[in-house]
């Protein structure tokens, strides 16, 4: 896939979830596990993994990969080096968490980075595919239970 594919691959799928959750984060969110994870048959842990992974992602991650990409003079190959170590992680590690749609769209990123021949290119790759994860990570965010933490209140201190 070319840089300008992956990238309008990415603008579609924002825009398909933009006001429908994914298919596999709405599963989780109902408790659809499929790949079992989670301990003693629960599946809490499993959201807060999935939340976690998508908000680094996305808040870490590629908004580093763009500002170093931008402010600085890396080289493509450490930053090749980089997404393919860190965020192929996070694509199979998606998969564990039942996130399947995010794991074959952030692997797309990372085979499409791996083809880059330029910098401004990774960076114009990585900005489009920010702007997915974003949205991704806000659908995990809406299917983790908050109130949850009602449970958890801090104690007063003197």
């Amino acid at each position: 896939m070319t840089v300008d594919d992956a990238i309008q691959h990415f603008e579609s799928e924002r825009q398909r979830i933009w006001l429908q959750g994914p298919d596999d984060v709405l599963a989780l969110g109902r408790g659809e596990v499929p790949r079992g994870t989670g301990s003693r048959g629960q599946y809490l842990s499993t959201i807060i993994f999935a939340e976690g992974e998508t908000r680094t992602l996305a808040d870490e991650m590629l908004w580093g990969i763009i500002r170093v990409g931008e402010d600085t003079d890396a080289d493509l190959k450490t930053l090749q080096a980089i997404i393919k170590q860190i965020i192929g992680y996070k694509a199979d590690f998606f998969d564990f968490v039942s996130l399947p749609e995010a794991a074959a769209i952030t692997k797309i990123y990372v085979d499409t980075a791996m083809e880059c021949t330029t910098v401004a290119d990774l960076v114009r790759l990585t900005h489009a595919m920010l702007s997915y994860a974003n949205r991704l990570h806000m659908w995990v965010d809406f299917i983790l239970p908050w109130g949850l933490g009602d449970g958890f209140r801090r104690k007063k201190t003197a």
